[in-house]
């Protein structure tokens, strides 16, 4: 409970403060390779700044930065780690299933001229089921993994408001240790809207209608692909550095005809600094 508690703390602080719809499945500060030993769990303060695109095909940026609260606990079962915070159902040394909770923020539409007049995107829980399956172990400290999340969107924006579906097939290399405390990681994803998730993000309703945004109904179907890179060093036992980059080519999803949807790509970056302030003495193999 503790880590849920934590988690929820630090999504609703960034939501508040109006972060893009996308953002919040952050970079990674660590590169996530199973079978090495990690602190049970472990707690401090993140600090970060980012600027990019509001939403995929967003013409307007939005730069924000924050310090927050950061936790992760890799229980057994129950686990803040990875993304996601949930329950672990089943893991071997190839695949691993969980379901949990994963975040993402809200957009004003004053930070986004074309939605002007339009209902603010608000903050987004997603929840739902995940498999990991590791394809490959280039070395001890690397691996090459397929994720497949399935997530049911919620947001909270006066009230509790069912939103859609969502499926984020994602290709990942990570290695946590290229020498001198640098770690990599590198994705290549594509993200699934329904045909509701994808209204409530490119749909304009006749009443919102205006003579420079025309009426518009979303089709389900691919959002965007997606290139995340991050680039980590570990400056010593407490302190970890990361650099990220985030492309989306959202001109090849389905509603890129959309009147909200003007640009075909648009890239995110960001830095940021973990301090990790306190850790169990108990190491688990995650």
């Amino acid at each position: 409970m503790v880590c849920v508690f934590f988690y929820i703390f630090r999504s609703l602080i960034t939501a508040a403060l109006g972060l893009t719809v996308f953002t919040f499945s952050h970079a990674q500060s660590e590169p996530d390779v199973e079978g090495v030993q990690k602190p049970l769990w472990e707690a401090g303060l993140a600090g970060f700044g980012l600027t990019g695109p509001a939403y995929p095909g967003a013409a307007d940026d939005v730069a924000r930065g924050l310090v927050l609260p950061w936790f992760v606990y890799r229980g057994p079962v129950w686990r803040a780690a990875g993304g996601t915070v949930g329950a672990r159902v089943a893991k071997n040394a190839f695949a691993e299933f969980d379901i949990g909770l994963s975040g993402a923020l809200r957009a004003s539409s004053d930070d986004v001229k074309v939605r002007s007049g339009m209902p603010e995107l608000g903050f987004l829980l997603e929840f739902g089921p995940r498999a990991k399956l590791n394809l490959a172990r280039p070395s001890q400290d690397s691996v090459v993994r397929l994720e497949l999340p399935l997530r049911g969107v919620f947001e909270f924006n006066s009230g509790v408001n069912y939103r859609g579906l969502t499926f984020e097939p994602k290709l990942t290399y990570d290695n946590r240790d290229l020498g001198r405390g640098w770690g990599f990681s590198g994705s290549l994803g594509l993200i699934y809207g329904d045909q509701q998730f994808n209204q409530y993000l490119y749909g304009v309703p006749s009443q919102y209608a205006t003579s420079s945004r025309s009426a518009y109904t979303a089709k389900a179907g691919l959002i965007t692909p997606r290139a995340q890179l991050t680039l980590s060093h570990k400056l010593n036992e407490d302190v970890r550095m990361f650099a990220f980059s985030r492309t989306d080519f959202s001109g090849r999803g389905v509603n890129s005809d959309s009147p909200l949807h003007l640009q075909e790509r648009g890239t995110t970056l960001g830095l940021g600094l973990i301090w990790t302030i306190g850790r169990s003495s108990q190491m688990v193999n995650d």
